[in-house]
């Protein structure tokens, strides 16, 4: 099973876009580790469709989310 929850803070302002019938919405969430160190991973994450035009109406750059989804890693080569 492949599910995932966080809670963190974005890193920048949401990007939202158009690709072709729906909106894309990419935004990094800052996500402590809870160790002394005061460390942070920082998750790439996609929203589409009235969840992405959510996320951009009111979130901003250091504002606190809670997202649950799933984790999908994949990877590119340009020609």
């Amino acid at each position: 099973m492949n599910n995932v929850s966080l809670i963190g803070r974005l890193t920048a302002d949401p990007e939202i876009r158009q690709a072709k019938e729906t909106k894309v919405c990419n935004f990094t969430v800052a996500v402590d580790r809870g160790d002394k160190d005061r460390t942070a991973d920082f998750i790439r994450c996609v929203a589409f469709g009235k969840t992405a035009e959510f996320i951009d109406d009111y979130f901003d750059k250091g504002t606190r989310i809670g997202i649950s989804g799933r984790i999908q890693t994949g990877s590119y080569e340009d020609k």
